[in-house]
């Protein structure tokens, strides 16, 4: 009973709290910088013409610039260092992706559009200061192109999209210890091979080093490493790349992805995998896939 009363308390004063500072917001708009960001469509294409790197930024990056800790990952001024050294870093064979959110919330759901309003509310200075002025940033819903959007019919082309960076590639995935990317569904399907290391679900940037250093062992000029570890992807993508690598900070595209076979219209947990965005998503068993379990190369938790 103590637990089913703690969540209901917890979705109480997160709907009180988003309520008052889109209230805010709407009577009291911040001045937020309109960064350039490409459309998603541009983003896919040029991560799959010029075989970029990407690391995204959303919400959770941006508070850890400003040193404020998020659910799964402790600050410190190393990781905040390291952000803000890779939001401003220039190289137009690594993209750096933001949220599409600056100019128009308009393709978005509720939830989403009240959820930016507050947190520009409460944050809005930290990109303001940060954002490199001129520069032509990416999409990073180019992970995330189902939930949040009112038109989800979008994602049934952008996913097709997606899936033609790695045909045919042999994938390191970097993920947390229970993200299990592509296990019970195709989305992988179509890679030459996969491999996994895996890191902590939470704090992953606690063993930063030992990653970074793991993953520079198991690839080559050729391999391409996927990397789903919260902010921890971000820096490490950006790291892979400076040493030569080809690597894409996919975030929570496989999650995205089993909500949109579902056709799901909230954020609902997946059972076999950890999903930190849904009501009890941390709770996941172990896997009995064999495949999956073969495929570990490494366990870094």
């Amino acid at each position: 009973m103590n637990k089913y009363y703690s969540i209901i308390h917890q979705k109480l004063k997160y709907g009180f709290t988003v309520e008052l500072y889109n209230f805010l917001f709407l009577i009291n708009p911040k001045k937020i910088e309109h960064p350039i960001v490409a459309t998603i469509d541009d983003t896919i294409k040029r991560i799959i013409e010029k075989k970029c790197s990407v690391s995204r930024f959303g919400d959770g990056e941006v508070l850890l610039i400003g040193e404020n800790s998020i659910r799964f990952q402790h600050s410190s001024a190393l990781l905040a260092q390291r952000l803000k050294e890779v939001i401003q870093s220039e190289n137009e064979r690594h993209l750096v992706c933001i949220s599409d959110v600056f100019d128009s919330l308009a393709p978005y759901n509720r939830k989403g559009r009240r959820f930016w309003r507050t947190h520009f509310y409460l944050y809005g200075a930290l990109w303001n200061k940060y954002l490199v002025k001129g520069k032509t940033y990416y999409n990073t819903f180019m992970t995330r192109p189902y939930m949040d959007y009112k038109d989800k019919q979008q994602a049934s082309r952008w996913f097709p999209m997606l899936k033609q960076i790695w045909t045919d590639r042999d994938i390191v995935f970097i993920e947390g210890e229970k993200s299990r990317l592509g296990v019970g569904n195709d989305l992988f399907d179509n890679a030459r091979s996969i491999r996994r290391i895996l890191g902590p679900a939470m704090h992953a940037f606690d063993r930063y080093d030992e990653l970074l250093e793991t993953a520079k062992k198991a690839g080559d000029e050729n391999t391409l490493f996927l990397c789903a570890l919260g902010p921890t992807a971000t820096v490490i993508s950006y790291d892979l790349f400076q040493a030569g690598f080809q690597a894409i900070d996919v975030g929570h595209v496989d999650i995205e992805y089993e909500w949109f076979r579902m056709k799901a219209l909230k954020k609902v947990k997946i059972p076999s995998k950890y999903t930190n965005e849904a009501a009890g998503g941390g709770n996941v068993g172990e896997s009995n896939d064999h495949v999956y379990k073969s495929q570990i190369i490494a366990k870094i938790i």
